[in-house]
């Protein structure tokens, strides 16, 4: 008998496991606050040899739920044989996945079919291509490093502390699924797929290919390797396709502009014309380009995960039961559910919409105060002070990001031509509303075009037009960083941005 393991019986399933892992790395749940037990999303029924309830339980779970055997998973510790079971797996959210259809693709980099994707913080997108640049399949999901922590910031510490080849198995294993899932939804072999290009910010393509992060963890924040290469697919660690087919990471631009900002631009076509404009990805990493006069110039803000629903009370992210829109009937909130089913949570673009509305009510002002504890936005899903407070941190963000960005080249919105919101957040963003809480000034807002997964767009533009590598290496190259970081403006426009007003 083996000491050091425990059998879990999760959901009638025994699984052994070694004593002292928590219940969130035995099931492999999503923990947006990477465990620290700030959320309280990861709750599991769980009984058996387990750690003590903890003071961190407690606090996030009611009298009843103790009674009934709840506990948080991120804060459960298997001590000895345990059962585990009705824990709700994550559906799939909306992910922007899009059909972009190259009519006319200029001599591809592939000869049979070719996989375009995207690895997103918290999804990935995949689409299956021919040569002659029709979209045969697509497909999403989850980014199964979720359970290490909601931001890139908690996946770099897991990293760090150990976590390097299970963090690249995970996204790996993802990756071969959806290459398998693709292949299959058109009849063909995965071995029949000769080229896979994969996107990404700095971090997740450090994370996919199991390098050190430390390099982005600490001043001064310089990426060692900033890719724009080609590797075989087993070199990766990727087993669905052939061993030699060669797989494209685009360049990054920095440690915390990376290549899904380059794929944007690609698609975008922000920096091949005359016109000012900007382009703005907001999520939880929120990358900024300004091209003005022939110059690129580019930044990032940690926004936080709040626009994905994390770290709000009752958020969720955009899958059914999710709160997505919110208007106003005279004095009463008209809330639209994902799905058209009772309300469960709220997900960002609700977030926005039901707090504009609530300072149009006066209900909240442009401080952020509250003067009751809580505001009913439907059935039982309910905003506090606290969410209002964390959606100000992540919209002052984006806001602080902007306008030290126009500032520092001496532009003003108004001369702006468009301002492209990329990114499955933005598709669902009311203009309306993200200009009512300040998130972006009005005038921008009403030249604001959505184009859903740029970045995904532009690595399909990689794999069907030969010239855009070179394309897509020159902006890489041509690029001035802003750094936010250390930039004594961006932390006035940050404070200045906190309030929930109009710009």
């Amino acid at each position: 008998m083996n000491n050091d393991k425990a059998t879990v019986l999760l959901n009638g399933k025994a699984v052994s496991v070694a004593r002292g892992a928590t219940l969130s790395a035995v099931i492999g749940l999503d923990v947006p606050c990477g465990g620290h037990g700030r959320c309280g999303k990861c709750k599991v029924i769980a009984t058996g040899s387990l750690s003590p309830v903890s003071d961190t339980e407690r606090a996030h779970l009611t009298e009843q739920e103790l009674k009934d055997n709840v506990r948080l998973a991120c804060h459960t510790v298997v001590l000895g044989d345990c059962t585990v079971a009705a824990y709700q797996e994550v559906k799939a959210p909306n992910i922007v996945i899009g059909d972009a259809d190259f009519t006319r693709p200029d001599s591809p980099v592939f000869g049979r079919f070719a996989v375009a994707l995207d690895i997103g913080t918290t999804t990935l997108a995949a689409r299956l291509y021919a040569p002659a640049g029709e979209v045969l399949a697509t497909c999403g999901r989850l980014n199964p490093q979720g359970r290490f922590g909601a931001d890139v910031i908690s996946r770099i510490e897991a990293s760090m502390n150990g976590s390097t080849k299970l963090l690249s198995d995970l996204i790996c294993t993802a990756v071969d699924d959806m290459v398998q899932e693709l292949a299959a939804a058109c009849g063909i072999d995965a071995a029949e797929i000769d080229a896979l290009c994969i996107t990404g910010n700095t971090a997740m393509l450090y994370l996919l290919t199991a390098r050190d992060p430390t390099a982005l963890s600490r001043a001064p924040f310089v990426a060692d390797r900033l890719f724009g290469e080609q590797i075989a697919a087993e070199v990766i660690g990727l087993s669905a396709l052939a061993p030699d087919t060669p797989v494209l990471l685009p360049p990054c631009i920095s440690a915390f502009v990376g290549a899904d900002t380059v794929c944007a631009l690609l698609s975008t076509s922000l920096c091949e014309g005359p016109e000012s404009a900007l382009m703005v990805d907001i999520g939880t990493n929120g990358e900024i380009a300004l091209w003005h006069k022939d110059k690129l110039t580019v930044c990032s803000t940690a926004a936080g995960p709040a626009f994905e629903g994390a770290g709000i009370s009752m958020g969720m992210r955009g899958e059914l039961g999710a709160i997505d829109r919110v208007n106003l009937y005279g004095d009463k909130l008209i809330a639209h559910v994902i799905g058209e089913v009772p309300p469960k949570g709220i997900c960002g673009s609700g977030l926005i919409d039901a707090v504009a509305c609530l300072l149009e009510l006066e209900l909240v002002d442009e401080t952020g105060y509250m003067e009751h504890e809580q505001e009913i936005i439907a059935g039982p899903v309910r905003l506090s002070a606290e969410d209002i407070r964390m959606l100000q941190l992540a919209k002052s963000a984006i806001c602080a990001g902007v306008t030290t960005a126009l500032k520092l080249e001496n532009i003003t919105p108004e001369q702006l031509k468009s301002i492209f919101v990329a990114g499955g957040f933005g598709r669902y963003l009311s203009p309306e509303s993200a200009a009512r809480i300040g998130l972006l000034p009005r005038v921008l807002c009403k030249k604001m075009k959505t184009v859903g997964n740029a970045a995904l767009d532009g690595a399909a533009m990689l794999l069907l037009r030969r010239d855009a590598l070179a394309k897509a290496q020159r902006l890489a190259k041509s690029a001035t960083v802003l750094e936010l970081s250390t930039s004594a403006a961006f932390a006035d426009h940050y404070m200045s941005g906190m309030l929930l007003e109009e710009r």
